[in-house]
């Protein structure tokens, strides 16, 4: 391994004159060498800079870690998302100018720093050779927004995160700032009073998120969201998930739009939630593998299989040609009468009913959040709740394997035109614990009087449920504080007038209306 210089508080000039500072990892040795660019808003020392800055610059690249504006000593206001496309292209003007840069550049990151890779691959040249992102997407929107639904626990944590940060005692906001969300949400105040709760004054970017709403084709989005480009990067990408990360849906799109562009990127899901600091060593010696093999031409650290996966529930790794993989197929988990669930097709039967009340929001047991422990939790205690219907298959009779992404369609009316649909699936164990595997949400924006059919989009899993198992579904319409509650009016987001109206809805399973979770069958293997 090579000897490390460091040389901290680079100032780095952006064209509306504010300058960001970064660091620069050399190795000893090398005079010009490719360079690994990471640009974060979270701060560039300590155990990060140590373990990325060195590592990578012990493997002979040069190194840059840099702070986003508006934070860690570099100058202007951070705008959450808005600037990493002008700041990131200056910054790359700025490094082809170093003495020291080779002449090639690869980026690294995960979650934000994931997100300012996007926002200057398609942008950046050839000179870019490599991207190695992690539980991160080209936009940011629709995890704000799930199906539509306002992601509240996830954004208020964030957004007092990244306040917090720059204070006095800053470094233990990834503690305090989860704890500081979670008690305002339950404090009872009017949404768009819940920053004030949380960080004791207005946090811009939340009211952004109240007033910007899932519209993507509100304005606002326009310099936020780098999604459409990602089919004409052609640096060579991997990508590192986690089954439990928020992320993880739109990760997978942008995967699938360089499959759809004739890109092969690599990919690698395990079983890992955001803040999960268990994915950090895999992402440093996959990237590593990945930037030696594209900017130093030696490959032999690569797989064979460019998507590596780890099946839960059968607790193993596995290497697969492509996403989807390979002979999953779709089969179809109908709701039946009384909350049985099967592959045959319903009988004719009444809906089943239940009441939401927004003044009392069905809570939600785990599940994707932004800054906490999001694996699988014990579902029982949700499941004995009057507003949540429960259905259950009969006990496997051999393992059942699902890997791929999975979707609800449901016939649905309600009271109420303003009403969110939530569906969740289940593995319960033989002694009944019950573990959420995946969910999703879609909010509805005007129902109309009749039945409407939802879909669904829900995490997408890979999960062995066992021989003697069962397959159980939950449908709901809350899931609280991770999504907004729904207050039933069709209001703004941040309205504080305080109405609320309850839903009844009715959930059909009949021949006519045949309510169904759609899920990846794949032929188990050993």
């Amino acid at each position: 391994m090579r000897r490390v210089r460091l040389q901290r508080d680079l100032p780095v000039p952006m064209p509306d004159g504010v300058t960001l500072l970064a660091d620069h990892y050399a190795p000893a040795a090398a005079e010009r060498a490719p360079v690994i660019l990471m640009r974060s808003p979270y701060g560039r020392r300590g155990l990060f800079g140590w373990y990325y800055g060195r590592g990578f610059a012990r493997q002979g690249f040069h190194v840059v870690i840099q702070s986003c504006r508006g934070g860690f000593g570099s100058g202007g206001l951070l705008d959450p998302l808005g600037d990493e496309h002008d700041d990131g292209l200056a910054t790359v003007a700025w490094l082809r100018k170093q003495p020291w840069y080779g002449g090639s550049f690869a980026m690294f990151g995960p979650s934000y720093l994931g997100y300012t890779q996007w926002a200057v691959a398609p942008y950046a040249g050839p000179e870019l050779k490599a991207m190695a992102t992690q539980i991160t997407a080209s936009q940011f929107r629709d995890a704000a927004y799930v199906g539509g639904a306002f992601a509240l626990e996830s954004a208020l944590s964030w957004t007092t995160l990244t306040d917090t940060m720059s204070r006095r005692f800053g470094g233990a906001a990834a503690l305090t700032a989860p704890r500081l969300a979670r008690k305002a949400v339950l404090s009872g105040r009017p949404l768009a009073e819940l920053d004030l709760a949380s960080a004791g004054r207005p946090l811009p970017f939340y009211q952004d998120l109240l007033t910007h709403h899932a519209d993507p084709a509100a304005p606002y989005w326009d310099r936020r969201d780098f999604s459409p480009k990602v089919g004409e990067v052609e640096a060579a990408v991997t990508m590192l998930g986690g089954w439990y990360d928020v992320f993880l849906p739109w990760q997978l799109k942008d995967y699938a739009a360089m499959r759809a562009a004739g890109r092969r990127p690599y990919l690698t899901i395990g079983p890992w939630y955001h803040v999960d600091t268990r994915h950090g060593r895999p992402a440093m010696a996959e990237a590593s593998a990945w930037f030696r093999a594209h900017l130093m031409g030696d490959r032999t650290g690569l797989r064979a299989e460019p998507v590596r996966l780890y099946v839960t529930g059968a607790e193993e790794w596995r290497d697969y040609p492509d996403w989807p993989v390979p002979g999953m197929r779709e089969q179809r988990w109908h709701l039946q009468h009384g909350f049985g669930l099967g592959t045959d097709g319903p009988l004719d039967s009444p809906p089943d009913r239940f009441r939401y009340h927004p003044a009392h929001p069905t809570p939600v047991i785990g599940g994707p959040v932004l800054l906490g422990d999001s694996r699988p939790r014990d579902q029982r205690r949700l499941e004995q709740r009057r507003d949540v219907l429960v259905y259950s298959s009969a006990a496997l009779e051999s393992d059942v394997e699902m890997i791929g992404p999975v979707r609800a369609e449901l016939f649905v009316r309600s009271s109420t035109p303003y009403v969110d649909v939530v569906v969740r699936v289940c593995d319960v164990h033989p002694d009944g614990r019950s573990f959420n595997v995946c969910e999703g949400v879609r909010r509805m924006a005007d129902a109309g009087p009749g039945v409407r059919r939802v879909a669904v989009d829900l995490w997408p899993i890979a999960h062995r449920f066992g021989r003697d198992h069962r397959v159980r579904v939950h449908v709901a319409a809350g899931a609280y504080p991770t999504i907004a509650r729904n207050h039933g009016t069709g209001g703004p987001l941040g309205g504080g007038d305080g109405a609320m109206v309850p839903a009844d809805v009715e959930v059909f399973h009949s021949p006519d209306r045949p309510s169904a979770v759609v899920l990846p069958l794949c032929v188990p293997r050993g």
